[in-house]
């Protein structure tokens, strides 16, 4: 079985010499009572003959309801590997978010409750909001911890003042 490829954006903003990431948390009722561990990076799997990064920036407009400024700079954070076997590939891109403008994302369909024959509907993502890196290291899945370090790194690491803060 091939393997599954996803592609994804780790949104992030600099306020007063601190970055900060956006995450998204699943929908769903098998997740709404999970935190620590269970955020994740806005992304999706490829469609077949697609690239990388389009993909990335169409999956974050389908899970979040928000574009992507086409005018960013784009930082390749290489890819990680899941803990089911799926391929994430990353990139990052500076963009604020005020959080006044509600997230819009896709619904998918799911049996609930489990073995009721009921199907419902649920948004991929149920709440999405900004966090400082040390936090969102404790929210996001631990096999997508290092696209943050990555993302550090290639600002000039955690004590970098002169381009955190531009």
């Amino acid at each position: 079985m091939p393997a599954r490829v996803s592609a994804g954006l780790v949104v992030y903003r600099l306020r007063e010499w601190r970055c900060e990431v956006f995450l998204a948390h699943p929908g769903g009722p098998l997740f709404a009572h999970k935190d620590n561990g269970y955020w994740t990076i806005p992304k999706g799997e490829i469609e077949p003959g697609e690239n990388l990064l389009a993909a990335a920036l169409r999956e974050f407009q389908e899970e979040i309801g928000i574009s992507v400024d086409p005018a960013a700079e784009l930082l390749p954070l290489g890819s990680i590997q899941q803990k089911g076997g799926k391929f994430v590939h990353a990139w990052a891109a500076k963009q604020d978010w005020d959080g006044s403008q509600k997230i819009q994302s896709n619904l998918f369909n799911m049996e609930w409750p489990l073995g009721s024959g009921t199907m419902r509907q649920f948004p991929e993502v149920d709440r999405a909001q900004f966090f400082p890196i040390e936090e969102a290291k404790r929210k996001l899945k631990p096999t997508q911890v290092p696209l943050l370090d990555r993302l550090i790194a290639a600002l000039g690491g955690e004590d970098a003042k002169g381009r955190l803060s531009s």
